[in-house]
């Protein structure tokens, strides 16, 4: 399932065929995690968790699927999947862009950096652009105090930023997306 595009896997999910196709797979998937970890201290994350790695996120219908089969009622499920900032109930972007808001990136600079990428993409915190590109996210605290202001794209954190190293930064995934052909 890895790589699917998300708005296949939405269309697909969204119209619950859980007959057949990719939305039918998708929901026999997630059966058979229930199956496999029905009883067991925890179950609820890691079927979240591996549906999540699945799919990109956790849609309504599969959420809904889960709280059936897990017997667990779907508002426990929601709290649980909003609650913990991992989780994401809409799909995100192909990269996704963290910018640290805690106490020492935002003195030297944090917000400066979230403004200019929410000028540069025009979205806010918790959207992703048009192109499904990129998701822009705002953290309390991504452990790098001494390098602040840090921004995290994907398991790469880059420390000392500004906007115009930021752009710097993008720039380098527009390159990797033109020599990979995806521009």
């Amino acid at each position: 399932m890895e790589g699917l595009d998300s708005e296949i896997i939405a269309e697909a999910v969204s119209k619950q065929e859980a007959g057949g196709g990719i939305a039918g797979r998708i929901f026999r998937q997630v059966q058979r995690l229930v199956s496999d970890t029905r009883g067991e201290p925890g179950a609820l994350i890691r079927v979240l968790e591996e549906t999540q790695g699945m799919l990109g996120y956790l849609p309504l219908p599969v959420l809904k699927t889960i709280s059936r089969d897990l017997k667990v009622p779907l508002s426990e499920i929601c709290g649980v999947a909003s609650f913990y900032h991992f989780f994401t109930l809409v799909p995100r972007g192909k990269y996704v862009i963290q910018v640290c808001m805690g106490t020492c990136c935002y003195v030297k600079g944090g917000e400066r950096i979230l403004d200019s990428l929410k000028k540069e993409f025009d979205i806010e915190p918790g959207e992703t652009t048009a192109d499904g590109r990129f998701s822009l996210e705002t953290v309390r605290c991504l452990g790098c105090c001494g390098l602040a202001p840090v921004v995290a794209i994907e398991d790469q954190v880059y420390r000392q930023m500004t906007p115009s190293k930021m752009r710097d930064v993008l720039s380098s995934f527009e390159e990797e997306a033109i020599v990979g052909g995806t521009l």
